[in-house]
């Protein structure tokens, strides 16, 4: 059997955390990520100042295809940026069609209701991010710190990153992986 392949697309603005932690995680479950720059290879300053270098642009990580999981992380401009993207829709609509994992956390959820994925799953988002992604009744909001619903994961905030990370390092690798990986990471239960 193959590795398991992540794609996890970063726009500027996109939040640190929920960038860094999913990858490290998922790294650190032998998932293959590819940290993808929504407008090329340059380095990507994110919500909070931090600069983080990308693997590839997401026209070469496209190209890569497909993956087991794409992941979109929140923080503001960077959910928008990610929202606007036709790049972005392409890659979710074709991870879509395949019924490829497709994974996202605070504000990230909105992309999807941009682009129009995984209409009437329920979701949860950042808790701003409520009203703008239950408008026009298109998903079902759960207050859950990590909601999953068909090949849909989605997850509230920084503070839920770890979570949401092992929630996808369970779906792709098993419940065994997930707890040798949250092992040692010192979590509170």
């Amino acid at each position: 059997m193959a590795g398991k392949r992540a794609l996890v697309i970063l726009s500027k603005g996109a939040e640190e955390m929920e960038t860094v932690i999913p990858v490290d995680i998922m790294r650190r479950a032998g998932i293959t990520v590819t940290v993808a720059g929504l407008t090329g290879k340059e380095p990507v300053q994110c919500s909070r100042n931090v600069v983080i270098c990308p693997d590839a642009s997401l026209e070469e990580a496209s190209k890569q295809g497909p993956y087991d999981v794409v992941l979109l992380p929140g923080g503001m401009p960077g959910a928008q940026n990610l929202a606007e993207s036709p790049a972005v829709k392409e890659v979710l609509k074709d991870q879509d069609g395949r019924k490829g994992l497709i994974a996202a956390i605070c504000a990230g959820p909105t992309a999807l209701l941009a682009h129009g994925i995984g209409y009437g799953s329920t979701v949860t988002t950042h808790p701003a991010m409520k009203e703008k992604m239950m408008a026009g009744d298109h998903y079902k909001y759960s207050e859950a710190r990590v909601q999953k619903d068909g090949h849909y994961i989605t997850s509230r905030g920084p503070g839920t990153s770890f979570e949401f990370a092992l929630t996808i390092v369970e779906e792709l690798m098993g419940v065994e992986v997930a707890a040798q990986v949250k092992a040692p990471l010192v979590m509170k239960d």
